[in-house]
C-alpha cells in the first residue's frame, strides 16, 4: 500500500476516543487490530493483532504504510488507496473497504477495514483511526462473499464494455483526426478516469504530436521530439513497454522537464502506451488521470489490451491518408495547375474532393485558349472514384487540348476523344461538355458527351438552364459507332457567365438532378457578382454536405469592356483537299448565322457561303480564308468575305439543263442582297451581304 492513505496509528486518546488498550483488548478476542495514521508525519502505527493480520513481523513493519506492500497486492493496494483518497478529497468522515492479504504461505484471505477520518477546523483531514479484521469466514460462509465477488464480476463486465466498445468505435475511424476523437468521446478511455490524453506518431525518428491534451496544454518545444530526450513518450518508444506513472512524485522526478506543465493541470497519474502495429512502434499514447494514484493488475491489462486496438485502428488511419494523399497528388497532376490568362474572359474554376473515402474521382476542367480570340472551356468526370480513373481523367484532358488546338471543330474534338478512350483499352467511359467561344463575338459552341447541361447567368443575375443536345459519353459512343456529336449555339453577351460543373456539385441522395440543377441556379443569381467568390459560394454547398462524390466547377464571363461595338467577326482558314477544313468553315458558317439572329435567312446565308467557298477551293490552287461580320448601319447586314490566291476573276455562266457546273453566282446573284469581287493584290475576295433582323434588346 502507498500513496496518500490507508493509516497510522498513535498511542493517545482524544475526547470520545477509545483508547489504544481498549482497541488491542477487544482486537484480540475478535482477532481485530488497530491503527492510528498520523497524516501529517505519514506514519501508521499498528498494534500487535494488526500486525497478526497482515502477517508481518514487528520487525518487518517501520510504521510507513508502503511497507505493507509486501502482504497486500498491488491491485488489491491500489483500489484500497483510491477508496481512501477519495474518502479524503469528499470529506467523509468514514470509510471501509473488504481487501486480500497475501500470506507468507502465498495464500490469499480476505481482510477488512474500517476507519474514521479526523479533521482540524478548516475541514483538513489529519488523522485516521481504523481497525483491521480477518473477514475470511465472513467471505467465505455469509452471504457477503458472492456479493464481493459480484461486484468484481461487475467491474470486469464494465472494463470490457468499454474494451469492446472503444474497439467498435474505431474501426470507423479513417483518419488519425478520428482516431483522436474517438477516444477524446465520452463513451471513449474517460470511462477509464483519464482526465484527457496526448498522442504521438513516430516519424522518421522523432515523434510528431498530433494530440496535445487539455485546450491551453501544449508544453513548448515538444511538437517535435527525438527518441532520446527525457520525455514519457520517448522512453516508450525507446524500451516499446508501457510507463505508467503511478503518482505527482515519480512525475516530477522521472521528468523534471515536463513535470512543470503537468502540475498545472492538476495531474497526479499518467500512463504511456506504445502503440505497436506489425512489430514496429507507430506512435504512443498517453493518458493524463487527475485525482487517481497507482494503476491496479486489471487496469493496466484493460490498457494494454485497448492500445493493440488503438495501435490497428491508427495504423489503418495512416495508411488512409497516406493513399489518399498519394491519390490527390497524382490528381492535382492531372489537373492544370494555373488557369492562362484569356482576353475577353474573367475565369474561375474550382475543385473539391470527397469528403469520404481515400478513392479519388476522374472529374476535371481545362482552360485553351484558341487562335483568332476563341476559348475552349472543357467540364468532364470518367467513371468510378480511384486512382486509374484519375489517370485515365488525364490522358483525356490532354488528348482533348490537343485536338481543340489543332483546329478541329467542337463535335469533331469530342469524337476525336470517343475514339481515343474507346482504343485505350479501358472498360472506363467519361462524361463531358466542351464549349467554344469567339470572345470578340460573343458565339458559343457546345457539345455534350452524356453531361449535365451548363448554366447560364445573365447580366442582371438571374440564372437559367441551357439546354444542350447531346450524345453518348465518351468511349460508348466509339464503341456503338454514334460519333455524330450535335452542335448548340448560344451568344454570349458581355456581362454574362457560362457555370459548367460537374454532377458532384448537383447530385444528392434521394433527390432528383433537376432539382440540383434548379437549386444551384438558384445559389448563383443570390450568389456575389465578383466571379471568385461567387466560385466558392458554389462550392460550399458540397462542402457543408460532406459528399461522396468529387465536384469540378468553371465560370467564365465574358468582360464588357472587351465587346466590339461594331459587331462581330469570325475567320477560319481552308486548306486545298482537306475536307475536314471545309466542313469545320460549314460548321462555323451555320453556328455563327444562327447565333447572330439571321432568322429565316440563315439558310440562304449558309448555302451562298459554302458555294463560294467551293468555287475558292475549285478554281483555285491555294486556300481559302472565310470570314464573317456584322455590320452596323441604316441596316443590319451580314457580310460573307471568301479570299483566295487566284487574280482570275469569277464569271456567271449558264449551267442548262444538265449542266453539274455554273450554278455557283447564280445562287450569290440571287439570294444575296449585294455581292462583289474586290481585288487583293496578288488574289481576290468574293463578298456577298444579306440584311438581317435587327436584334432583339437583351438582359
Amino acid at each position: 500500500m502507498e500513496h496518500d492513505p490507508p493509516g497510522h496509528c498513535r498511542r493517545g486518546q482524544q475526547d470520545g476516543e477509545p483508547t489504544g488498550c481498549f482497541l488491542e483488548l477487544y482486537g484480540a478476542a475478535l482477532r481485530m487490530g488497530c491503527f492510528d495514521w498520523d497524516l501529517d508525519t505519514g506514519l501508521m502505527h499498528m498494534d500487535a493483532t494488526a500486525h497478526e493480520v497482515f502477517d508481518v513481523r514487528p520487525d518487518e513493519y517501520d510504521n510507513r504504510p508502503e511497507t505493507l506492500a509486501i502482504r497486500v497486492p498491488t491491485v488489491e493496494g491500489h483500489r484500497l488507496d483510491q477508496i481512501v483518497s477519495q474518502a479524503l478529497k469528499d470529506g467523509s468522515e468514514a470509510y471501509g473497504a473488504y481487501f486480500r492479504v497475501r500470506c507468507r504461505s502465498g495464500t490469499l484471505r480476505w481482510t477488512h477495514t474500517q476507519a474514521v477520518i479526523r479533521r482540524d477546523a478548516a475541514g483538513r483531514p489529519h488523522r485516521i483511526l481504523g481497525i483491521v479484521r480477518d473477514a475470511t469466514r465472513e467471505l467465505g460462509d455469509s452471504p457477503t462473499a458472492p456479493r464481493v465477488r459480484a461486484d468484481e464480476e461487475a467491474e470486469r463486465r464494465r472494463t470490457t464494455s468499454i474494451v469492446q466498445g472503444v474497439t467498435a468505435a474505431l474501426a470507423h475511424a479513417r483518419t488519425v483526426r478520428d482516431v483522436i476523437d474517438v477516444l477524446k468521446d465520452t463513451h471513449g478511455l474517460a470511462h477509464l478516469g483519464a482526465a484527457n490524453l496526448v498522442m504521438g506518431l513516430v516519424e522518421a525518428g522523432r515523434i510528431r504530436l498530433v494530440a496535445e491534451g487539455p485546450t491551453g496544454s501544449f508544453v513548448p518545444g515538444t511538437r517535435f521530439t527525438r527518441v532520446d530526450e527525457a520525455y514519457p513518450m520517448s522512453e516508450v518508444v525507446r524500451t516499446l513497454a508501457p510507463r505508467y506513472i503511478e503518482t505527482a512524485d515519480d512525475f516530477a522526478e522521472s521528468y523534471p522537464l515536463l513535470w512543470p506543465h503537468i502540475d498545472e493541470l492538476g495531474i497526479t497519474a499518467a500512463a504511456y502506451l506504445p502503440l505497436i502495429a506489425q512489430g514496429r512502434v507507430i506512435g504512443v499514447l498517453g493518458l493524463l488521470y487527475q485525482a487517481k494514484t497507482g494503476f491496479t493488475a486489471e487496469e493496466r491489462n484493460v490498457l494494454v489490451a485497448l492500445s493493440s486496438s488503438i495501435a490497428q485502428s491508427l495504423q489503418r488511419a495512416m495508411f488512409y491518408e497516406q493513399e489518399k494523399d498519394l491519390a490527390q497528388g497524382l490528381q492535382q497532376a492531372m489537373l492544370p495547375r494555373t488557369i492562362p490568362g484569356v482576353p475577353g474572359a474573367e475565369i474561375a474554376v474550382r475543385y473539391r474532393s470527397a469528403a469520404l473515402g481515400r478513392d479519388i474521382g476522374g472529374d476535371w476542367y481545362d482552360v485553351i485558349p484558341l487562335p483568332g480570340g476563341r476559348v475552349g472551356a472543357v467540364i468532364g468526370d470518367v467513371q468510378g472514384h480511384d486512382t486509374h480513373a484519375a489517370a485515365v481523367m488525364g490522358q483525356l484532358r490532354i488528348v482533348l487540348r490537343a485536338y481543340a488546338a489543332e483546329g478541329h471543330t467542337p463535335a469533331t474534338v469530342m469524337a476525336r476523344a470517343s475514339t481515343f478512350l474507346h482504343e485505350l483499352d479501358t472498360e472506363r467511359f467519361a462524361t463531358c461538355l466542351y464549349a467554344e467561344a469567339d470572345l470578340s463575338t460573343g458565339v458559343v459552341q457546345f457539345v455534350r458527351a452524356g453531361h449535365i447541361d451548363p448554366l447560364l447567368q445573365l447580366t442582371d443575375g438571374s440564372c437559367r438552364r441551357v439546354p444542350v443536345d447531346g450524345g453518348l459519353p465518351l468511349g460508348l459512343s466509339a464503341e456503338f459507332g454514334r460519333l455524330d456529336y450535335p452542335v448548340t449555339t448560344l451568344e454570349l453577351d458581355p456581362g454574362q457567365t457560362l457555370l459548367l460543373c460537374t454532377d458532384g456539385l448537383v447530385e444528392e441522395p434521394g433527390t432528383d438532378l433537376d432539382d440540383g440543377m434548379q437549386t444551384l441556379a438558384e445559389l448563383a443569381a443570390t450568389g456575389p457578382r465578383d466571379l471568385q467568390r461567387l466560385a466558392d459560394r458554389l462550392c460550399g454547398a458540397v462542402d457543408d454536405r460532406d459528399g461522396d462524390d468529387d465536384a469540378a466547377l468553371l465560370l467564365m464571363r465574358r468582360r464588357l469592356i472587351d465587346a466590339p461595338q461594331s459587331g462581330g467577326r469570325l475567320q477560319q482558314h481552308v486548306a486545298p483537299s482537306d475536307p475536314e477544313a471545309l466542313a469545320e468553315a460549314r460548321h462555323m458558317i451555320r453556328a455563327a448565322v444562327r447565333a447572330w439572329g439571321a432568322g429565316e435567312r440563315a439558310d440562304e446565308i449558309e448555302l451562298v457561303a459554302d458555294e463560294m467557298i467551293t468555287n475558292a477551293l475549285m478554281h483555285t490552287d491555294g486556300s481559302a480564308i472565310v470570314t464573317l461580320r456584322v455590320l452596323s448601319g441604316v441596316d443590319r447586314r451580314l457580310r460573307v468575305d471568301v479570299e483566295d490566291s487566284s487574280s482570275a476573276l469569277p464569271r456567271r455562266r449558264d449551267a442548262g439543263e444538265s449542266g453539274v457546273s455554273g450554278r455557283g453566282l447564280l445562287l450569290v446573284d440571287r439570294l444575296a442582297d449585294v455581292w462583289g469581287v474586290d481585288a487583293r493584290g496578288s488574289g481576290k475576295c468574293v463578298w456577298c451581304e444579306f440584311v438581317v433582323p435587327a436584334r432583339d434588346a437583351r438582359s
